[in-house]
């Protein structure tokens, strides 16, 4: 397996990341947890050291079978999840992009990855609601705070949008750009390109 630096991030994971979305048959389909086991040990195996999901997937049992899988060894995992989606339910601010929810969010894919921190933190769908301000504050509370490791690619794409929104609000008269699409095109470029 070869390794890359992630961005400017200065962490280097395998050129193979692994999903694991499908870590959990709680949707109906996906793979049980001894069948994610084998597809977890083989990717290690293989020398695959970058892991991927989400606080959403598999209503959080995908993160919970990685906190099992990588005790002993959590040192040498490159460990990204994402959060924004919650299940439907009655707490109007259990998803979106907002300060309330990353911060319950984070602290409950910590408890099921069995963690102190996270290496990469990332922000699964853009809410196009919360302003860009309060996400990178909230992601930067966290590095701080260190329940996550480094800022992550991510959170640098961010930090370029924020640079961009400054002139983009300052061009926001008659006929310029009203719906914001132009920000939602600078961070698909952004994203793209980290």
């Amino acid at each position: 397996m070869k390794y890359k630096l992630l961005g400017n991030s200065g962490l280097r994971v395998s050129e193979a990341a692994l999903g694991a979305m499908t870590f959990g048959d709680d949707w109906g389909w996906g793979a049980a947890k001894d069948e994610s086991r084998k597809v977890y040990d083989a990717f290690r195996e293989a020398g695959g050291n970058f892991i991927d999901t989400a606080n959403f997937y598999t209503n959080g049992t995908s993160e919970s079978f990685l906190g099992e899988f990588m005790q002993g060894h959590r040192q040498s995992v490159v460990m990204a999840t994402k959060y924004t989606n919650a299940a439907p339910g009655t707490d109007p601010n259990a998803a979106g992009n907002q300060r309330k929810n990353m911060m319950q969010a984070v602290e409950a894919s910590l408890k099921r990855l069995r963690t102190d921190y996270i290496d990469l933190y990332w922000v699964h769908i853009w809410d196009q609601i919360t302003p860009v301000e309060e996400v990178m504050r909230g992601l930067d509370d966290l590095v701080r705070a260190g329940e996550h490791a480094c800022p992550p690619a991510g959170v640098v794409a961010l930090h370029r949008i924020a640079d961009r929104i400054q002139p983009d609000r300052a061009n926001r008269g008659a006929g310029a750009d009203p719906d914001g699409q132009g920000v939602k095109h600078r961070r698909d470029r952004v994203v793209a390109t980290v």
